[in-house]
């Protein structure tokens, strides 16, 4: 696979055409994942949960996010790479250029930041001095605590309609991607088609310009509750690979996520 960009990325989107990232957070499990010719992958701080067994995502720092994401880049073969901006790591806009700038020197291509408008301002300076920013809407880990839970969010009218002004705003500001978590499936298309930049879901149904899973929840090996928009993908594959490459041709084909996994 050749190397995939932003630029890449976009005209995909332009083009209609779907494209899959999964969460990988060391050198061998990227290797395999962008050999399957998956396109993005993302270095989450859901690694607190996955390798670290934290209940949330809330211990995570800079400096593990940092190590994680060299891991990554190091076995990558072509993907992007996107890295999570941990809890409390982008408070101000002065923190955030500096959170970014350490994980864009250990290998990252894009950061990735939880919130709404009030983001803007970080977002803008990021963009200004050559970072590109994902902003994650709807459902975002970080704030679980004031949320009330993992709860499905842009359900009633005002917070829908808060949540595609947000969206709008952040693309002005300069993100150049948008993720949208455990959002009803029709506010995710809205926003999906009200913005120019790709739109990646979770939780999110199938009208999104991508798709991303916890590598773990896909290959089954996931403890605990299993979430809704989550599909077993090593149930029909002989290997891992195989795994993610049927992840890969299903988003793209539009096959996964199906209405099942999808919240109204």
């Amino acid at each position: 696979m050749s190397n995939i960009t932003l630029h890449t990325l976009s005209a995909r989107k332009q083009a209609g055409e779907k494209f899959a990232v999964l969460t990988a957070y060391d050198a061998t499990f990227a290797h395999q994942v962008s050999s399957a010719g998956i396109e993005m992958i993302l270095v989450g701080d859901s690694l607190g949960m996955v390798l670290q067994g934290q209940d949330s995502t809330l211990p995570v720092t800079v400096e593990e996010m940092a190590y994680h994401t060299a891991s990554v880049a190091r076995g990558n073969q072509g993907a992007m790479i996107m890295a999570d901006l941990p809890f409390m790591s982008y408070a101000t806009p002065e923190q955030a250029m500096e959170s970014a700038a350490t994980l864009m020197q250990a290998g990252a291509h894009i950061v990735k930041l939880e919130g709404g408008d009030w983001l803007c301002e970080s977002v803008s300076l990021l963009a200004e001095r050559g970072v590109p920013v994902c902003a994650h809407l709807g459902l975002t880990p970080q704030a679980v605590n004031k949320l009330g839970g993992y709860r499905v969010q842009g359900r009633d009218k005002h917070s829908a309609l808060k949540m595609l002004e947000d969206a709008k705003r952040l693309e002005q500001a300069g993100a150049s991607m948008l993720l949208l978590e455990c959002v009803p499936s029709l506010l995710a298309e809205e926003i999906t088609r009200n913005v120019d930049i790709p739109v990646i879901g979770i939780g999110a149904g199938p009208h999104t310009d991508a798709q991303v899973l916890v590598m773990h929840d896909m290959l089954g090996v996931t403890t605990g509750r299993i979430p809704k928009f989550v599909k077993n993908f090593m149930a029909d594959a002989d290997s891992v690979q195989e795994a993610f490459r049927q992840y890969g041709e299903q988003v793209r084909n539009g096959q996964f996520p199906a209405e099942e996994h999808g919240f109204e």
